[in-house]
Order: structure tokens, then sequence, then C-alpha cells
């Protein structure tokens, strides 16, 4: 299924007058980072916004900054300029209370010799002290001022009248053709179960020609933004020598072609911020990019790892990879700058063999060599990626399954400690993405961690789960007459391993 398509309307403004406040108010949630200090949001952030029925794209920008092209600043500037190339709607937004400034009246001269049409918007408009600045902008020669509280959610109702004339038409028509692909995907998806039940089949839970969500994760300055842009074929993302550049997470939908089948590809990809060892993240906005960084990990569904080739794995590396299994989600691990590697070959096996001696749950996770400057491996990557997506939300026919099981059983059987057998009757898969799965039996509180590494390895490898986590988890019969006990096994409670 495509990417909703929605009218686009871009959030401009120069730093601290509420752009990032005012863009989380229109999405309705805290998409984007927020802080007293200037010069937050660095990377154009976009999410699905809704004004009162409106439906729209919303686009958060970085502040606009008077400062050389070649600077941090500057290039924060130009990213800002790019944004409104496509974009249906602008919202121009000013501090209310500061009163116009000669910044906001040089943005305001940029935007008037554009061909998008213009909201001026004065926020941080309560009460009476931001009623001077009001007036003041209608010098900028762009309209009425729409006054509105980005904080408090005042005045929505007339930044609506503002936008409907603009892009109201656009949005219905977009949304009675998103009804009609939505009703003919989900006729396809019925007809792909009822197909797959028929014939007893493996069933890959989701549409494969959904978008992949994607998170790109490492230490900083590992080049997860570089990458993004090479894929993207544009500079989308801010990059420089400094580190730390990016601040939000930054999600954008993307069209990949698989340079084998010919196939397209949708792709949603998501950067985030560097994260550093916990101990030297002592800064608030860190701290917040971090964390960011951490929920875009709950919300992908393959992350890639990107290590630095010039500085090999790091114990910060292994730190990620396994917050990456314990949340659940797919790995793969890609080690960047290959194309200035020294000893490629040595570099890899080594980092090959540190992966599955720091942590066993990582061995087999997929590991590249990249070049986000060449674009070297990035195909390969990607097509990885989706048969990982695949691999992740698979589910095992109930009869297979327990075909694999007796004959796990019965190549080696569960030990017998104490002269009593444990008994291990039958399995279940509960549940997908990661791929859940249910051993019922008794005595399984004597069940030694070895068989269930055996057990886990055997799922892995027999049923084609390669190096997606599995959860496994154990349960016995609930014993009537034990009030102390919930289930019997010491998995009972809905813990699991993996």
């Amino acid at each position: 299924m495509k990417p909703r398509k929605l009218p686009q309307v871009v959030i401009i403004g120069r730093p601290n007058v509420g752009k990032s406040t005012m863009f989380n108010r229109l999405v309705g949630k805290r998409l984007a980072l927020v802080d007293d200090q200037p010069g937050v949001t660095r990377d154009r952030r976009m999410g699905e916004a809704g004004l009162l029925g409106l439906e729209f794209e919303a686009v958060d920008t970085a502040g606009w900054e008077n400062e050389d092209d070649a600077s941090l600043p500057g290039r924060m500037r130009a990213q800002t300029q790019v944004s409104l190339k496509g974009a249906d709607a602008a919202l121009f937004v000013i501090d209310a209370r500061a009163g116009l400034t000669p910044l906001d009246e040089e943005i305001g001269q940029w935007l008037r010799e554009q061909e998008v049409p213009v909201v001026l918007v004065a926020n941080k408009s309560e009460g009476s002290a931001g009623e001077a600045g009001i007036l003041e902008s209608y010098s900028l020669g762009l309209g009425d001022p729409v006054p509105i509280s980005a904080e408090h959610g005042e005045g929505i109702a007339d930044l609506y009248s503002a936008l409907i004339p603009l892009i109201g038409e656009k949005a219905e028509q977009l949304e009675l053709e998103a009804e009609a692909e939505a009703a003919i995907a989900a006729d396809e998806a019925a007809k792909r179960a009822a197909e797959a039940a028929e014939a007893g089949e493996e069933l890959v839970e989701i549409d494969p020609t959904a978008p992949l969500s994607l998170a790109i994760v490492g230490r900083p300055n590992a080049g997860k933004s570089t990458l993004i842009n090479r894929l993207l074929q544009e500079d989308r993302l801010l990059t420089g020598p400094e580190a730390g550049i990016t601040r939000d997470s930054i999600a954008v939908d993307w069209r990949w072609t698989d340079p084998e089948s010919g196939e397209e590809r949708i792709i949603k990809l998501i950067d985030t911020a560097g994260m550093r060892k916990r101990a030297k993240v002592v800064d608030k906005l860190e701290k917040l990019s971090v964390a960011d960084g951490l929920r875009a990990v709950d919300y992908a569904e393959v992350v890639v790892l990107l290590l630095d080739a010039t500085r090999g794995l790091e114990v910060q590396d292994l730190k990620i990879a396994n917050q990456v299994l314990e949340e659940g989600r797919a790995l793969m691990i890609a080690i960047n700058k290959w194309d200035i590697a020294e000893d490629p070959s040595a570099l890899f096996n080594g980092i090959r063999a540190a992966l599955e001696e720091g942590l066993a749950q990582l061995r087999g996770v997929p590991l590249f060599a990249v070049s986000a400057m060449t674009g070297k491996g990035l195909d390969q990557m990607l097509a990885a990626a989706f048969k990982l997506r695949d691999d992740w939300s698979r589910r095992v026919p109930t009869a297979a399954l327990n075909r694999w099981f007796d004959d796990a059983l019965a190549a080696n059987p569960p030990p017998a400690p104490g002269g009593r057998r444990i008994k291990l009757r039958y399995i279940t898969q509960v549940g997908t993405r990661p791929p859940r799965f249910v051993i019922f039996g008794t005595r399984l509180d004597d069940l030694p961690a070895s068989y269930e590494r055996y057990l886990l390895n055997g799922i892995r490898k027999q049923l084609g789960f390669g190096a997606v986590p599995v959860r496994l988890t154990l349960k016995s019969p609930k014993n009537p007459y034990d009030s102390n006990k919930g289930g019997g096994g010491k998995f009972s409670g809905g813990q699991g391993r993996d």
C-alpha cells in the first residue's frame, strides 16, 4: 500500500518563536523536541496533522538565522528554504510578545517572493502582552495575522479558517483516493490469508508491498545522516564534521527500486541522534535526543546499527545492539566508511567474531560492509532488510510447528532430573513481530536453560527464523490445589527468553 498523500504545510520562522510547539499541537503528539534554548530543531520533521477535521502533512523546520552559508546555522537555513519546494502552504510564525524583529522582516520578504501561499501566525498571543506585536505584523504585507497560542491551544479555529481555502479541496480529494486504496488493500490481504490457510502454508502477517520502517542507529559521527542522504540522492538531512548534529528522529518516506527484480518498494527511513555512553550524556538536550532515538527504535520494524570502520566495534555498539534486540526489533549491522577502511578483510572477520563473542543473541545477525559516500553495499543491505522483516512477521502453521517439535524431542529428549521426566506436550505460536512461541508441559521449573537454548536454536535454524529475535515462554497447567503457584512453570507468568 502506498504512503498516504496529504497536502503539505511548512512551518517557518526564526528560532524560539514556538514552531516545534505548534508542530506538536497540530500532529497531536510530542514528536518534535522542545526546549527553551534556541536552535533545538535542525532537520525537517514531518507528521500527519489534523485541524478540526482538516488533514495535512505538517513540516517543522529549523529556526531561520542570518549566518554564513557554510556554518551550521547557515546550512540549517538552506534546509528550511528547500522545504518550501512542493509545499501547498506555509505558516510563517512570529512571536507576538517579542514583537517584529529585523529577522522576521527578512523572512517575510523572502516568503513574499515565493509562489507558495503564506498564513501569518502570531504565536504566544494569549492575554494582552501580544497585542502590540500583532499590530506590528501587518507591516509584513502578508495579510491578516492569525493570533494563536500553540502552547495552550488557543486560536485553532481561526487557523483552520485561514488554511481551509488553501488546502481544503486537495485534502478532500486525497482522502477519497486513500479510502479507495485502503479498501482494495484490505480485500487483497483477506484473499492472501484465505489462500494461505487453504493451502496450509506459512503466512507472513504483513502486506509485502507495505512500507518498511527502517531505523538507522549508532554512535555519533558514524555517518547515519550521510547514509540516508546517499539513499535519497539529495541533501535531505544536515551533515558535517560536527558531532551530534542530528537531534530529532527524522522519518522520510522513500521509494527504492530493487536492482535485481526491478520491483519498486517503499521505505520509511528513520534517522536518529548518535547514542553515546550513558555516563557521557549530561546535557539535557542530548538526553532528550537519545530518548527520542530509542522511541524511534520501538516503532521501527528493522533497525540498522551503523558502525564506523575507522573505529571498529566498541562496547557501546554492543549495548545498542542488545537494546534493539530486547525491544524485539529485527536487527542488522552495517560497517560504514568501508571506502577508507584499513585491511578490510581482517576488519570484517574481526567484527563478526567480536559480535558472536560479545552477545550470544547476536550470532547470525546480518553484517554488511557499506559506504555512505560511494553507495557500496546499500542495495544488498536494503534487500536483506525486507527479507528480515518477512522472517520477523512470519507465522508457522500449527501442524508444521508441532511436527518440528516432535522431531526435536525425539532427537534430544528432555532430561529427567531425579528420575522424573519433564514432559513437553506441545508448542504453539502466539504472535509475530517478533515471533512468540509458548511450550506447554509439566515440571518446567526443572528444565535446564541449555535445553531451552536447544529449542530456540532449532526454531531459528530449522523453521527459518534466522537471526530475528524469538520469544519462548514455558507454561504448565495451573495446579488448583496450590494457591501459591500461578502456572507451575518458571516462565508461566508470561515472561520468556530469546
